[in-house]
């Protein structure tokens, strides 16, 4: 009763400084847990299915649905071109769409540390429901813990979500055939440099901005201009790299790419050159890879170039049939030379998404 006491005296005296924190009697279920859930996130993410309180959330679903889960950890928890906030909703979002699937329902986790700004999650949960908004997406049910100092890292975020496969739709990792048209639909690496330039204190001098945004839309004009879409991913922890090579594993093929065809922009590319990082490993969270029909190709490419999340679209490479009993991904060089693109065999950079 006392410890309860003291907390609930420190926040009113954090109030009063303007420098509220999240205490562990936010979690304690009881009346401090209940102005929190109004306050921040009741507010923020307010819809016929969370209004009701209730313990789950009854949803009418008809169909094939996708349904999927992540967890977020990224450090830092702010960085040019999102937080925490947006890149959950967005990731969870993505995972979806790679399948074809119409985003609809999202639930958050949250845990959450004592002592964390109130004003920072007030600022990631508004994120978080502007990413939503973006998507046409609701958030319909959550959970909030609250763990002692130096539990967590600020805070840790689990979505899961479910979407609605249209019907005809079958789009699978296993799904790349030989003769398909490999498309990247922007430049490549850009959160992964986000996140560097603002670890160790680095400064390159120019602003590195994370491609962070939810790609829903995009893959409906791309299906809308084509059912021959055999593959979507999109490429975040291991970058391009990872996923042409488990792409190339599932579906039991080949895939070559030009390295001169790749898009990155100029500061990723010198930041990488200063780091003696590879962006082809780098992690993306708002970008995507498209194997598609050859005779589709140009169409597909057209509908990406003309949503705004596809203007930088092209196409970069081909699938062929395996040449050996295990499937390989290669990298054309600028020479002409082939060199084996492997899939990572370490985290470049841990704790990216």
């Amino acid at each position: 009763m006392f410890l309860f006491l003291r907390l609930e005296i420190t926040f009113m005296v954090s109030n009063s400084n303007n420098d509220r924190r999240i205490l562990l009697a936010h979690g304690s279920g009881g009346r401090m847990t209940q102005e929190l859930i109004e306050e921040v996130f009741g507010t923020a993410f307010a819809n016929p299915f969370l209004d009701r309180m209730d313990d789950a959330a009854s949803l009418d679903l008809t169909g094939r649905i996708a349904f999927t889960i992540d967890s977020h950890v990224v450090s830092p928890i702010f960085f040019p071109g999102g937080d925490i906030g947006r890149l959950s909703l967005t990731g969870t979002v993505n995972d979806l769409a790679m399948m074809g699937a119409r985003p609809l329902y999202i639930s958050a986790g949250f845990i959450i540390e004592e002592g964390l700004p109130f004003q920072d999650l007030q600022t990631i949960v508004s994120s978080m429901q502007q990413a939503a908004a973006e998507a046409d997406v609701e958030v319909v049910a959550g959970d909030t813990k609250v763990v002692e100092r130096g539990a967590a890292d600020g805070i840790f975020i689990t979505t899961s979500g479910v979407g609605s496969i249209p019907a005809g739709i079958q789009i699978s990792a296993s799904g790349a055939r030989p003769g398909d048209a490999v498309i990247v639909s922007g430049t490549i690496g850009d959160h992964g440099a986000a996140i560097i330039s603002r670890r160790g204190g680095m400064d390159f001098n120019v602003e590195l901005t994370s491609d962070c945004a939810p790609l829903g839309g995009l893959v409906a004009d791309m299906l809308a201009a084509s059912s021959e879409i055999h593959a979507l991913r999109d490429p975040t922890r291991g970058g391009v790299a990872a996923t042409l090579n488990e792409i190339a594993a599932a579906s039991g093929v080949d895939i070559e790419i030009g390295e001169d065809l790749i898009p990155f922009q100029g500061e990723v590319r010198a930041a990488c050159e200063l780091l003696g990082l590879d962006p082809l490993f780098l992690a993306n969270e708002g970008k995507l890879v498209a194997f598609v029909a050859q005779a589709d190709a140009a169409r597909v490419l057209d509908a990406m170039r003309r949503h705004p999340l596809g203007a930088d679209a092209c196409i970069v490479g081909s699938v062929a049939a395996a040449e050996r009993d295990h499937c390989r991904v290669f990298a054309r060089t600028v020479l002409g030379s082939r060199r084996i693109l492997s899939m990572p065999s370490g985290e470049q950079l841990p704790r990216i998404c």
